[in-house]
């Protein structure tokens, strides 16, 4: 069973996600702020990470990308957020997948598929 940190600050939105993540069979841990969320990475080894970059905290999503990056390179960390507009910022770049939140869970699952396998396929 694959384990999936999710980090979101919205309780609503977090229990959610957490709900269907583990009706598809994940093991979802969850974190509200990126300075957890960096914590948990190094101390939980999640096989992805799915984060929202609006954070509170002073540590938006993409430093506490950047932090878990630079301690785990090989983690693949999926950005879920509701503003598109950082999609075509460099720093979104280091994000193996960048999703914008919906009803529809589809394209995040479809993510998170795909990065498993290819973290997969780069450990055979």
């Amino acid at each position: 069973m694959a384990r999936i940190l999710l980090v979101e600050d919205e309780e609503n939105v977090r229990l959610l996600y957490k709900q269907e993540l583990e009706e598809q069979g994940y093991e979802v841990l969850c974190a509200g702020d990126g300075r957890t969320a960096v914590k948990m990475a190094r101390e939980m080894c999640p096989d992805v990470v799915i984060m929202d970059i609006n954070l509170p905290e002073r540590m938006d999503g993409i430093e506490s990308m950047s932090r878990i990056l630079s301690h785990s390179k090989d983690t693949p960390v999926i950005l879920n957020t509701g503003y598109s507009e950082y999609q075509d910022s460099f720093m979104s770049w280091a994000a193996d997948a960048y999703v914008l939140k919906s009803a529809d869970l589809e394209p995040l699952l479809e993510a998170i598929r795909d990065a498993l396998e290819k973290r997969s396929q780069a450990r055979e």
